[in-house]
């Protein structure tokens, strides 16, 4: 089944394994699970909008992929609890993806910045991730297993395009997701235990947040999450790390 033909698929057999996806209804997240799904994955959507949700399933399960979705705010820690321990495939996943986001306000530097655009921002892109991380990393660790993939961005890194001014809350979002991937990947004694925590930079991407105009499409940037999916996991595998087109780039 050739769902992104652009793109050259990693041949793994992800059959038995259960990746759930954050914003998974549409852009990055949706390519993300087509793609998983092609590899044998089942795949459970997380998403605030029952009407995406369902509509995202319909579309997948035509595809042949095995589907499912979740709707839950992810700002909202204890109703991520709630919702994934009632779900008995969401509660033992093999793959988290944590690609929920949203963009701040385009005037929004930090003196101009209010208290609710700032909670707004942080509430999905950084307190979403870290609900998702506590809801179903700790039965990874305990099983010594899995893959926890954050969609971070260019615009939160030190170095390069990020942190150069503007867009405050979201630049300083997807900074503090680089925090938090770094750390627990640390905490998780940085692959030995048998979890791989990373981070990657989709690029400016043909979503609802990117715009139409943007050169990349949702399969081109849903790919290195796959590869960091799929990729062999060995004493010398490489964790903790800001990856670009499945390479590491600098924090």
């Amino acid at each position: 089944m050739n769902l992104t033909p652009e793109i050259e698929l990693p041949t793994s057999d992800l059959s038995e394994k259960v990746a759930v996806i954050t914003g998974g209804s549409r852009g990055i997240g949706l390519a993300a699970a087509k793609q998983l799904g092609a590899l044998g994955a089942t795949v459970v959507l997380v998403g605030r909008s029952e009407e995406n949700l369902s509509a995202a399933v319909s579309a997948l399960l035509e595809l042949g992929v095995d589907a499912d979705a979740i709707c839950v705010d992810v700002s909202d820690a204890s109703q991520v609890a709630k919702k994934i321990g009632e779900h008995s495939l969401a509660a033992q996943a093999d793959f988290l993806i944590n690609s929920a986001g949203v963009m701040s306000e385009k005037m929004a530097k930090t003196l101009r910045t209010t208290p609710e655009e700032w909670q707004r921002v942080m509430g999905i892109n950084l307190d979403g991730t870290f609900n998702m991380i506590s809801a179903i990393g700790p039965q990874m660790a305990q099983r010594k297993s899995g893959r926890i993939i954050n969609v971070s961005a260019c615009l939160g890194r030190f170095t390069g395009p990020g942190l150069a001014g503007g867009l405050a809350p979201y630049r300083i979002s997807k900074t503090a997701v680089n925090a938090l991937t770094k750390n627990l990947a640390a905490e998780l004694g940085n692959g030995t235990r048998g979890v791989l925590v990373d981070a990657m930079c989709p690029n400016h991407t043909r979503t609802d947040m990117g715009g139409p105009d943007a050169p990349r499409s949702p399969e081109e940037a849903a790919d290195t999450i796959v590869w960091l999916v799929t990729r062999e996991h060995s004493a010398d595998t490489k964790t903790g790390l800001l990856w670009e087109d499945r390479q590491v780039v600098p924090w």
